[in-house]
């Protein structure tokens, strides 16, 4: 019987762990994927931050590189393997929760490698679950290459010939970046063109120093400010939206609405062309594998700063847990510093 079992071992679960391994808590730290750092190893290939270094440290250790570098994915990767190094988290790899029960003043998890037991749980599985497409995608001819964003690594996937890209979020953008530069490619863009797009840098100051230094991240979704913000659209963040749509080589069709076979219907115009279809159209959260759960209605967890309905079960890495900066590689000290000390005062022993 452990103290605690932390589902998931990127950087919300290695930031509780620190704080466990100081209230000196005998807990496993599991996650499904074969090695640290696969979460981020798994997206495409010239994926990097948009924070930088100096924005991106964990509790008790620094991000090692230089002021104003933007980490790729593999940094970040790294920087989680010599964090787990650094303060012995223990970490069982290859092991995917598939369902959680509460009995009396314990849990029971069963997972793809057996049974564990714990008087309580952290769930860290971040807000990625379920990679989403619109139903209307199983109609497409089978001849159209189709992939989620979540499973693109690079052009070199894609069949030759015309492509779309779907989803006007920071993925979408990069990716029809990279699509569109290639070889001139005709690319479809689909999706809303007017987005706000900020910069990385203002002033020769980054754009996460004025964010730190206005309040920005720091905004509780319980405040007005906050419910606002977290209301409204995220800006798309570094890339030159404006100059990728100008390409002679991409063509805006705005939302996609249905398709049937070989012809996608989009609100400007009938496609019948398209070789490959890349859906950067987000996720959805699946905590269905969590038993006596209340969520809300957008299907996450109900709670207040990560502790849920059910006592000794507590969640960490959500969107707006508590602030902006709760989904940010910097901004996940706080939330996990707050946790750590309610579970010090009130968790289960």
């Amino acid at each position: 019987m452990l103290d605690f079992i932390v589902v998931g071992a990127a950087q919300a679960g290695l930031a509780m762990a620190y704080y466990l391994r100081k209230q000196g808590k005998d807990f496993l730290v599991v996650d499904k994927e074969s090695e640290i750092g696969a979460s981020w190893l798994n997206r495409w290939d010239s994926l990097t931050l948009f924070t930088p270094s100096e924005f991106n440290n964990m509790p008790g250790m620094k991000f090692p590189a230089q002021k104003g570098h933007y980490p790729s994915k593999t940094e970040v990767a790294a920087y989680f393997k010599d964090y787990a190094e650094k303060f012995n988290i223990p970490v069982q790899l290859n092991t995917l929760v598939e369902n959680i029960s509460h009995h009396d003043d314990y849990f029971i998890l069963k997972s793809s490698e057996g049974e564990m037991k714990a008087r309580n749980v952290i769930i860290a599985t971040g807000p990625f679950h379920i990679p989403y497409t619109p139903p209307f995608s199983k109609k497409i001819d089978e001849d159209i290459f189709q992939i989620h964003s979540n499973y693109y690594k690079n052009p070199e996937q894609l069949k030759e010939g015309e492509a779309m890209v779907v989803g006007a979020g920071d993925s979408g953008f990069q990716i029809l970046d990279e699509v569109s530069s290639e070889n001139g490619r005709k690319v479809y863009f689909s999706g809303d063109t007017d987005v706000k797009v900020l910069p990385q840098e203002i002033l020769g100051k980054t754009l996460w120093w004025w964010f730190t230094k206005s309040g920005f991240l720091s905004f509780s979704r319980d405040t007005w400010l906050g419910r606002k913000i977290s209301k409204s659209r995220q800006p798309v963040i570094g890339t030159p939206v404006k100059e990728i749509l100008e390409r002679q080589n991409v063509e805006t069709v705005g939302k996609t609405k249905n398709a049937e076979g070989e012809l996608v219907v989009t609100e400007k115009k009938k496609i019948k062309d398209l070789k490959n279809i890349i859906w950067a159209t987000g996720y959805r959260p699946n905590f269905s594998w969590i038993e006596g759960l209340e969520l809300t209605k957008d299907g996450y967890p109900r709670h207040y700063r990560g502790v849920s309905n059910i006592e000794g079960l507590y969640f960490i890495g959500l969107p707006w847990l508590h602030t902006r900066g709760s989904a940010t590689l910097g901004g996940i000290k706080k939330d996990a510093k707050y946790l750590s000390d309610y579970i010090k005062k009130n968790g289960n022993e």
